[in-house]
């Protein structure tokens, strides 16, 4: 299946099959599918199974606990297969380090992705030094929004990926999102995926949402 890069689907509804026959539709067009708490808390481990049959899982679980929890569970997701699983970094190096140990370590089966601050939040101050606490503690991917990409890429570079959510279009309201990007902007400040939810799962004809999308990205 060729699969085009940077585009990641979040799929954050209750109703797997619903979620999966657009995982269908929208196979040929993403990088990876995104399963969220909603999805996750639904449905468990059978959201993921039946997701990658129509591509990559990313598990957006978000793990903040002990160190021996996290790892605990890192080591499940990398049971289950999924290509990256995010935890929060201000859960502090122990616990990234054992979530990097229980996905198998730094060349391990699953990415671990660290959340800096959410896009949610308008103050993004904290994010370099969370950023920091991850990389240095084995994390392979950060997730942030894309006004402080370009900052990690300098200071991180090539060896650490950028996963960019907030994405919206200059037409579309943010919604509850705070630290928002267009698709342009996201991809000029070095993001290396972008998630990408409504705008394209809510849209009237998803197919078309994610061709506009992946022309403004460039890609």
């Amino acid at each position: 299946m060729k699969v085009p890069p940077r585009l990641i689907v979040a799929l954050d509804q209750p109703d797997l099959p619903k979620a999966d026959a657009l995982a269908a539709k929208l196979s040929d067009k993403v990088a990876a599918f995104k399963i969220g708490l909603t999805l996750f808390s639904a449905y468990g481990p059978q959201a993921v199974g039946d997701i990658a049959r129509h591509g990559r899982v990313f598990c957006d679980l978000k793990f903040h606990d002990i160190p021996q929890q996290v790892g605990s569970a890192a080591a499940e997701m990398a049971r289950l297969g999924v290509w990256m699983f995010t935890v929060h970094a201000s859960g502090g190096s122990a616990m990234v380090e054992a979530a990097v140990k229980g996905a198998g370590g730094e060349r391990g089966t699953a990415l671990v992705a660290a959340v800096t601050v959410l896009t949610s939040l308008k103050d993004g101050r904290l994010v370099e030094d969370l950023a920091e606490t991850a990389v240095s503690s084995g994390a392979q991917a950060l997730v942030c929004s894309a006004r402080e990409a370009a900052k990690l890429r300098a200071r991180f570079g090539e060896r650490t990926l950028l996963v960019v959510p907030g994405i919206r279009r200059a037409s579309e309201e943010p919604a509850d999102q705070e630290r928002t990007a267009t698709p342009e902007q996201a991809a000029q400040a070095g993001a290396d995926y972008v998630v990408v939810g409504r705008p394209i799962t809510q849209a009237a004809d998803p197919g078309a949402a994610a061709d506009g999308i992946l022309k403004g990205l460039g890609w």
